[in-house]
């Protein structure tokens, strides 16, 4: 892979050969080796399977180019793939210094041009959506979270494909609004997947597109900060899995310039069709495991 070495050198480490008495790890991708045996070579209490990396490393690099505006919503897949080699509660927790990060960017750009009214609506009820998140993390056990994710991951899919939010459609009642948004915060806490339910109420809110992105910005910074809390309370934020997200963070930057280039270079068909085939694999087999 011949970006592995510019994409190591941005993040501050560098590849190097397997540590004595360690099998070869045939990853498919150095970048994956790179990143696990330099965190063990600087005593991190890290992750160090290496499937984890080969899903991990994609994972993050969809929720930058969600970001991007290219994909935008598609960072729903990344908590159902990194589930492939972890527990869902661990995947989301690992993800929380990422979104952070992207999210300061995002109302950095944007921080004047949001509508005020409207997110003084959805707070409240995004908050809701969060707090019933945290019981069920609390309550049930990780198969069953799992098959929620799963469930939920084949929802969206089947909803983008049958019913997508279009811009003319008519504006939807506010007791409806605060259904989608409390919705929006309970996916959003158990699997950063608040982005379909909520978009489908503002999409049809027909705001100009800055103030559309504005809002959503500030809306997922409030509430991806309302997290921190509930996730330390479940024993989430333990240092192994904050070391990882270190370990992952300068992909989310890589993931927002891939989305730029992307969004000139690729078919928006082919693309949008790779990442349906992702959330139907990944949901499926997430529903598969907690049935069995």
């Amino acid at each position: 892979m011949g970006t592995c070495p510019s994409l190591l050198a941005g993040a501050g480490l560098s590849p190097r050969s397997p540590l004595k008495g360690q099998a070869p790890v045939h990853c498919g991708a150095a970048l994956c080796r790179g990143l696990f045996e330099e965190s063990r070579a600087l005593n991190f209490p890290v992750i160090t399977d290496p499937y984890f990396y080969l899903v991990s490393v994609p994972a993050v690099l969809m929720l930058g180019i969600s970001k991007s505006g290219f994909g935008a919503g598609f960072g729903s897949l990344a908590v159902p793939l990194m589930a492939l080699a972890v527990t869902v509660p661990q995947a989301a927790a690992i993800l929380m210094p990422v979104l952070l990060l992207i999210d300061l960017f995002g109302i950095t750009a944007l921080r004047k041009d949001f509508d005020h009214a409207l997110l003084k609506f959805m707070l409240p009820f995004g908050l809701l959506g969060t707090l019933i998140g945290a019981l069920l993390f609390k309550l049930l056990a990780a198969p069953v979270v799992a098959g929620i994710v799963g469930a939920l991951t084949l929802l969206f899919l089947a909803q983008r494909l049958l019913f997508p939010p279009r811009a003319d459609s008519a504006p939807p009642p506010r007791w409806l609004g605060g259904v989608l948004v409390t919705a929006g915060g309970f996916t959003s806490f158990v699997a950063h997947a608040g982005g379909p339910p909520i978009t489908a109420y503002v999409l049809p809110l027909k705001l100009r597109p800055v103030v559309f992105a504005a809002t959503m910005s500030w809306f997922f910074f409030f509430i991806n900060l309302a997290k921190w809390g509930p996730y330390a309370w479940l024993g989430l934020l333990d240092w192994r899995n904050l070391a990882t997200s270190i370990v992952l963070l300068p992909l989310a930057p890589v993931g927002v310039w891939i989305g730029v280039r992307l969004a000139r270079r690729i078919d928006p068909q082919l693309f949008y069709r790779l990442i349906h085939l992702g959330l139907f694999l990944t949901g499926s087999k997430l529903v598969w495991d907690a049935l069995h």
